[in-house]
């Protein structure tokens, strides 16, 4: 069966089930508040509640992944999108904080079924563009954690926090329509043995050759964590900015990522994937050394502001083009991939809190010296890649 040609409508709902996950995750931050007091329990316990969507979608992904190349994505994508919606449904209607932790685990388990499957979707796609077609999912996808928080407080200003998962509901009944209907199933040729569960797992740490675009991947997703954990205490408690001027610069940073996967999308066809992660790697390097000499000066806001923006668009840049290139060496076993791959990423990505909570000073020293140091890790991960090509030149 030919694979169908993407379209942007194609295009737009990959990138709106991935959405899922950004949008359950931000959508619901405004009302933690709110929340303590209804469900009479403990900021604690509501913000635990963040962690136990992150660990619990990781787990999935662990599962979900091998499970999309032996029994395909799209009835995986469906199954998930539907226990997304019934857990956002149970979320609505609780009215204690142990039924919310249990129905909050649920909807990111299910939430890792639906998008696991879209990173192999887009291999099968684009083949040899594979980061094109990644960077423009992700620049779609950008715009819900660019709207996500204003929606909730939105909601918030008219209604109950409760309204916040009924339409993450709605917005999961919707994909399930659309998905049903136009969602592509990747079929596999007759001569092609569907792989058993661990196989994929071992196929992908096997090969040595994916292990630099892996921990270029999985350092990339460390710097950007280490950004969200502590953008409000850098923006809003130590530059002293108010809450509206807050949203802009988060807005700006977000549409920095946007830009570079709209670059990325119209210049790798030509230039390829590792070149276009080299640009960002060398761009990384300046700006992340900039905002650690401003910080260590204890220059102004807008040095830090001028010195973020771009950074975080290389982080993008280097993070699209190489799960791109993991995805090309794993066409049998792309599901098992993007696992690997969202594991250790939100895996990493948990250590940023602990790391900044140990070096904390009361300055944003720490905060650049981690983004420093990640992007150094990604050095050192694609200076590796190059001894490889030399030894197998040799």
């Amino acid at each position: 069966m030919k694979a169908p040609t993407p379209s942007l409508w194609l295009i737009m709902l990959l990138a709106s089930v991935i959405a899922i996950t950004p949008l359950a995750i931000d959508m619901y931050l405004p009302a933690m508040q709110t929340m303590v007091t209804d469900l009479n329990t403990s900021m604690a316990l509501v913000q635990q509640s963040l962690s136990i969507y992150l660990a619990a979608y990781a787990l999935g992904m662990l599962l979900f992944g091998p499970l999309a190349d032996m029994l395909g994505r799209r009835p995986l994508a469906l199954a998930g999108l539907c226990g997304f919606l019934l857990s956002s449904i149970m979320l609505s209607i609780v009215s204690s904080i142990e039924s919310f932790l249990v129905w909050r685990a649920a909807q990111a388990f299910c939430g890792a079924a639906a998008t696991v499957v879209i990173p192999g979707i887009v291999r099968h796609l684009y083949q040899q563009n594979t980061a094109k077609g990644m960077s423009y999912v992700s620049m779609i996808m950008m715009l819900a954690p660019l709207i996500a928080p204003a929606l909730g407080s939105g909601i918030m200003v008219l209604a109950n926090w409760q309204v916040i998962f009924a339409v993450l509901a709605g917005y999961a009944l919707l994909l399930v329509g659309l998905s049903w209907r136009f969602l592509p199933e990747i079929t596999r040729p007759d001569d092609v043995v569907k792989p058993a569960f661990f196989s994929g797992y071992r196929q992908v740490f096997a090969n040595k050759a994916a292990w630099p675009d892996i921990a270029t991947s999985m350092f990339a997703s460390f710097s950007f964590f280490t950004f969200l954990t502590a953008v409000s205490f850098i923006y809003i408690s130590y530059f002293g900015v108010s809450e509206q001027l807050f949203a802009v610069l988060f807005a700006l940073n977000v549409s920095a990522l946007m830009l570079a996967n709209f670059i990325n999308s119209r210049l790798v066809t030509r230039q390829g994937p590792q070149r276009m992660l080299g640009v960002g790697l060398v761009l990384a390097l300046c700006c992340a050394s900039l905002l650690s000499v401003f910080n260590y000066l204890g220059l102004g806001l807008w040095y830090t502001v001028l010195s973020i923006a771009p950074l975080m668009a290389s982080l993008g840049l280097m993070a699209t083009n190489a799960d791109a290139m993991i995805l090309m060496k794993f066409p049998e076993h792309s599901g098992t991939a993007t696992a690997v791959i969202g594991t250790l990423r939100f895996g990493i990505g948990a250590l940023a809190g602990p790391l900044l909570g140990v070096f904390y000073n009361g300055t944003a020293l720490p905060f650049s010296l981690l983004m420093l140091a990640g992007t150094m890790c990604i050095l050192v991960a694609q200076l590796t890649r190059f001894y490889q090509l030399r030894l197998q030149g040799a």
